[in-house]
């Protein structure tokens, strides 16, 4: 299911940004969450949403603290922001593919909204 490539990239990012800092637990549960996409249960579904909003504020954080010590060390940081900034967009993004009718229908989520289209035939 490609729908699911944006939430596989997001954990894999995000547990190669807990790789970095030897946080083991956290590389292991960030890779768990890809794991969990192949339940089709509707906690499944809530949990790998909530995991997405966590990773997206965890990259918010590293690029407010990385961009204070930059700036601080009066080191160039335009870089960093776009590329920390596209990752958040991409945990956003992965969030919000869970409202596709496709992966509605997989997780069982009659409770969320679906996307709207503009399709006209």
């Amino acid at each position: 299911m490609w729908l699911l490539a944006a939430p596989v990239l997001a954990f894999t990012l995000l547990a190669a940004h807990f790789l970095r800092v030897d946080a083991w637990a956290l590389v292991a549960l960030s890779t768990g969450m890809i794991a969990s996409l192949a339940v089709p249960r509707p906690w499944a579904a809530h949990v790998t949403r909530i995991a997405l909003l966590a990773g997206a504020l965890e990259w918010l954080r590293t690029l407010i603290v990385l961009a204070a010590v930059r700036l601080a060390a009066d080191i160039p940081s335009g870089r960093m922001i776009v590329i920390l900034m596209a990752v958040v967009l991409l945990n956003l993004a992965a969030f919000l593919v869970f409202r596709h009718p496709t992966l509605r229908r997989f997780y069982h989520l009659h409770s969320l909204k679906p996307l709207e289209t503009n399709r006209s035939s």
